[in-house]
């Protein structure tokens, strides 16, 4: 079914790195989404009034905040389409999250409503009348859900969108919140004991979790999160895979959405190449990078010495002891500068996030000492930077 929803209304639909290609796959999850979560609302605000029962109406009540979701995300991804203009010169591809956020906050309120009623419930319980016809149409609510959670984590992975799987996480926990439902049901009808108000609190309890989440997974983004390893290994792999790049550090990726992305980088090239020769690869490799990953990607060149062998021999004794100082640190952009009385010893050092302040001054402290033996002259120049890569 998902495969031929796909065909059918995603035009060009294997080209998924292409940012309108995205556009028609959140389109389609938003539309369906509409449709499914506003007929299964009905069914179920409906049922619930009959039975007498706020699990079932709760129930209801989280998926019309589905709907209003997905017509929020339709709204999100609409905008975020619209090309960059002069006030916004990275595009509108934000608009994405801001829409999450929004469906976040309309998932809480849900949540809250539904857990002040049920709490009435529990305080003043009430029979719930048992009806067979609206426990049929709970359990085929159930197996809709289902199909929605999977259909929307299928796109997720086909366009690798965060919002998708998020939907389709969603989704997941609407079967566990119907199934809770039916099982009150089913329960007080066995019993005769009145846990509906008890059931809606629980209910309630996980559209409100679900909330948080949603809101949690959509500040990430929009405060800067830092690059998982298989997008890192995958970019740095491709950089160093042309000629005369003998490696690269410092990737840095910002998100303007998920099709809207800008990195930048330093690569390291022999010091004796010509300067219009490398500028011609570096061109090559942006040009290459923006139309095979959508990345628009800024390079910046280190110039490194590979034929100076004493240079190059004192680099690995002076990394050697900085290694046994901090061994989770990793050295680049080392150079020595030669002077009169002295030598300066200049280079970036990335450190774990866990140094405070004063962990830094140590480390610089005993780095200097350490290197005061191994040479009197020895001065270190060092920049402590961070990881931009996520754990």
């Amino acid at each position: 079914m998902t495969e031929f929803l796909v065909k059918k209304f995603v035009k060009d639909y294997e080209n998924t790195n292409n940012s309108k290609v995205r556009s028609s796959y959140g389109m389609l999850s938003g539309f369906i989404g509409v449709i499914c979560n506003i007929l299964l609302f009905a069914v179920k605000f409906i049922g619930g009034f009959l039975i007498n029962s706020i699990s079932v109406t709760a129930d209801a009540f989280n998926n019309l905040s589905d709907a209003a979701s997905s017509i929020v995300t339709l709204v999100g991804t609409k905008i975020s389409q619209k090309p960059a203009d002069k006030e916004h010169p990275f595009g509108h591809g934000r608009s994405e999250y801001i829409a999450a956020f929004i469906v976040a906050f309309l998932v809480l309120q849900v949540g809250f409503t539904c857990f002040k009623n049920s709490f009435g419930k529990i305080l003043k319980p009430e029979a719930v009348v048992f009806n067979s016809g609206i426990l049929v149409l709970l359990i085929l609510s159930v197996l809709v859900k289902l199909w929605l959670a999977l259909f929307n984590r299928g796109l997720g992975k086909k366009i690798n969108s965060g919002v998708l799987k998020a939907t389709g996480t969603d989704a997941f926990g609407d079967v566990l919140i119907t199934s809770v439902t039916i099982l009150s049901i089913v329960i007080g009808k066995a019993t005769g004991l009145k846990i509906d108000g008890w059931m809606g609190a629980l209910v309630s309890a996980v559209v409100i979790i679900a909330g948080f989440n949603i809101a949690k997974e959509t500040l990430e983004p929009l405060l800067g999160e830092a690059i998982d390893k298989e997008t890192y290994e995958n970019i740095t792999k491709r950089v160093e895979g042309y000629k005369g790049i003998l490696g690269c550090h410092d990737l840095i990726v910002h998100n303007y959405g998920p099709s809207h992305i800008m990195a930048t980088i330093h690569v390291e090239v022999q010091a004796k190449e010509n300067l219009e020769g490398v500028h011609e690869i570096i061109d090559r490799i942006e040009r290459d990078i923006l139309r095979e990953m959508g990345i628009f990607l800024v390079i910046h060149v280190d110039p490194v010495n590979l034929e100076d062998e004493e240079s190059l021999s004192r680099k690995k004794e002076i990394i050697d002891i900085i290694k046994k100082i901090e061994p989770e640190a990793s050295v680049h952009d080392f150079r020595i500068i030669e002077e009169d009385d002295k030598v300066k010893l200049i280079f970036d050092m990335l450190i774990p996030y866990s140094y405070g302040e004063k962990q830094r001054k140590q480390l610089l402290s005993d780095m200097d000492k350490e290197l005061k033996k191994l040479n009197e002259r020895y001065e270190p120049v060092v920049t402590l930077d961070n990881s931009f890569i996520g754990e």
